[in-house]
């Protein structure tokens, strides 16, 4: 009986060493665990920042604040729009002309950010640079679009816009004032161009 009683005294007393033992394992690698969870969140990080519009849509920032000069022309339709007619939307003015190639291959990028944000406060306007109604006509037509276009026939507005080079767009906030430049085509239709104009059209006043 006595032996049967000192057995399991020390079987007991092993269990004892073996949870202690376990214990202290657990512990000592504790620290590596924690260092090697640590590790691999710093090595992941958090999701890079997206990078600025401005930079990757190479947009030209204005210098200081700066109200877009007002102009009124005739429309397609034959009324006349004036650009404080806009006031209250980002406006998208582009300058173009039906015999610019850049212009004709950026026109269905910008009719994907009209269907997509004109109900939202977006307007594109499209400033035709010294050409006549039926050409417009037929160029607005044979792609399809369906924002509004202005006729700046004796090239007054453009002129005094800068538009030298064409496709110009200028982007407008909805208080009028100059938020971006871009002279020559962009990808319009890109997300980090949506992005853009989304954030332009939540921007507070």
């Amino acid at each position: 009986m006595m032996d049967d009683q000192s057995s399991a005294g020390e079987d007991r007393a092993a269990l004892r060493r073996i949870r202690l033992i376990a214990w202290i394992a657990v512990f000592a690698a504790l620290p590596f665990l924690i260092y090697f969870v640590s590790a691999r969140l710093q090595q992941k990080g958090p999701p890079a920042p997206a990078r600025d519009s401005f930079e990757s849509l190479a947009l030209e920032k204005p210098s200081k604040t700066l109200a877009a000069p007002d102009f009124t022309l005739e429309s397609l339709s034959g009324k006349r729009v004036s650009l404080k007619d806009f006031r209250g939307k980002v406006v998208f003015l582009n300058f173009w002309a039906t015999w610019c190639v850049p212009c004709r291959d950026e026109m269905p990028a910008m009719e994907t950010l009209h269907r997509e944000f004109k109900d939202r406060g977006l307007a594109i306007v499209a400033v035709n640079f010294r050409e006549d109604k039926k050409a417009v006509r037929r160029f607005f037509d044979e792609l399809g679009l369906s924002f509004e276009s202005l006729m700046d026939i004796d090239g007054e507005v453009g002129e005094r816009y800068g538009a030298f080079s064409l496709p110009l767009t200028y982007l407008i906030d909805r208080q009028g004032r100059f938020v971006g430049k871009a002279v020559g085509i962009r990808p319009w239709e890109r997300a980090d161009a949506k992005t853009f104009i989304r954030e332009l059209l939540e921007r507070k006043p």
